[in-house]
């Protein structure tokens, strides 16, 4: 990873440290890498519903015009669906304004390129250097060679007519569905897909005011989801993060079924229908052992990658595997588009209900999810992880105190400011004990 790309692209607070300063330098470097030879610059741009996505548009937008290249403004789309729109309207790029899953004050952007694909760490990296090359000069066309701006109200209804085709013959007419949209970029065209299959929907969090998304509901806040869903006396909730790619559900009981239980439940669907290629899927080190034992069981060949999406479909690609995806409900569907789909994942796993006539929580139980113990502690500079000996050696002693009958993972995220410390095993009191242990190693070391 570069200074300013991780992960999920450009990250950091609104306005101080992804500033529109910052966003415009983007906007112009962008254009300028990503320009096709012979044709001007066509780029598409999308947000969530954050309050500073405004401001970090406009200055996206200046930047681009600024060397010649064009703008059509999508508005509030999901990010999935920016993706979808950047393959499909000719663009050469699409840059997407979310922070995803994070609060309000973060945002980020994000640049797909003209596939839909997320763009390569190379051409990261060579947009990365002109934004930091004060010297570099850019072209500064006059006249008619300035770039223009066109708005385009159809975008959230183009990548709805999508989703409508993805789902085939999905009929959902007699099912209960309570969908959490976290205030987010899925909180018109969740309720209108899902209700257009034939579902009777009661929407929670599905107003945004600009600064309400991600706040205590969605994909990182379950227990809403959780509580609603029996008192609607629901089949089964969905709940999705600020810029839609990710889902999680809840079944009819209230209990939570994770992206790692999802992926479970597709891929035993596909493998059963001769719809997994190479009969493997790919996930991350987070994955629950529950995942490896419920798809080992059944002959399915699993491939693990470092934690992050783009990882994951760089093996997907690779390995030439159709499904794979993260704990998170981020889950990719290769053969369906080119990122992860929060709403596509819920009609994959809504074929899946429909099909096999059983509730959420059968299906979510072929795989016994083992106890994990989870701890994010807030670091200053989460790079110093690397190579760490003191940490290093706590982790070894966390190891030899599990003895075999589990796993640590320590590492830092790729969109915050935290290292997260994980343990997994069959008894969560010792997990408890041991991942407390090196938590107050790694803060007292990373303070």
């Amino acid at each position: 990873m570069g200074i300013l790309f991780g992960t999920d692209g450009v990250r950091g607070m609104a306005n101080q440290e992804l500033t529109a300063e910052l966003a415009f330098r983007l906007g112009r470097a962008g254009a300028h890498v990503l320009n096709r030879p012979g044709r001007r610059p066509r780029i598409i741009i999308g947000k969530d519903t954050r309050i500073s996505g405004d401001m970090l548009e406009a200055a996206l937008i200046a930047g681009i015009l600024s060397v010649g290249g064009d703008c059509i403004r999508a508005g509030v789309v999901p990010t999935p669906g920016l993706a979808y729109l950047a393959r499909t309207m000719g663009c050469c790029a699409g840059v997407m304004i979310s922070a995803s899953h994070n609060p309000v004050p973060d945002n980020g952007i994000k640049f797909f390129a003209g596939d839909g694909f997320k763009l390569p760490d190379a051409v990261e990296d060579e947009i990365e250097a002109l934004v930091l090359n004060e010297q570099y000069a850019f072209p500064q066309p006059v006249g008619e060679e300035i770039g223009r701006v066109a708005e385009d109200g159809d975008c959230a209804g183009r990548y709805l007519a999508w989703l409508r085709e993805q789902a085939g013959d999905l009929d959902l007419t007699g099912l209960k569905l309570v969908i959490d949209c976290a205030n987010g970029a899925a909180s018109q065209i969740a309720p209108w897909l899902f209700t257009g299959l034939g579902a009777q929907v009661r929407v929670i969090y599905g107003e945004p005011d600009g600064i309400n998304i991600n706040a205590g509901c969605g994909s990182t806040h379950l227990g809403p989801l959780q509580q609603a869903v029996p008192e609607f006396e629901a089949d089964l909730g969905l709940a999705f993060d600020g810029d839609a790619d990710r889902l999680l559900a809840v079944d009819e009981q209230g209990s939570r079924v994770d992206g790692d239980q999802i992926i479970v439940i597709c891929g035993l669907a596909r493998q059963r229908q001769h719809a997994l290629p190479g009969n493997r899927v790919v996930i991350s080190v987070m994955s629950n052992l529950g995942l490896w034992e419920a798809f080992r069981n059944a002959g399915v060949e699993i491939l693990e990658t470092r934690v992050g999406d783009r990882y994951i479909l760089e093996e997907m690609r690779k390995s030439q595997a159709v499904l794979g995806g993260e704990q998170s409900g981020h889950i990719i569907f290769l053969d369906r588009t080119t990122t992860g789909d929060g709403l596509l994942t819920a009609l994959e796993l809504l074929k899946v209900v429909r099909q096999s006539q059983q509730p959420l929580s059968g299906l979510a139980g072929q795989m016994t999810r083992f106890p994990q113990v989870l701890v994010n502690i807030q670091v200053q500079n989460k790079h110093a992880l690397n190579g760490h000996p003191v940490i290093a050696e706590a982790v070894r002693g966390a190891e030899r105190k599990l003895a075999g009958r589990g796993r640590i993972l320590v590492r830092p995220s790729g969109t915050e400011p935290l290292v997260r410390v994980m343990g997994e095993g069959p008894r969560e009191e010792e997990l408890l004990d041991v991942v407390s242990e090196l938590s107050e190693v790694v803060r007292a070391q990373l303070k």
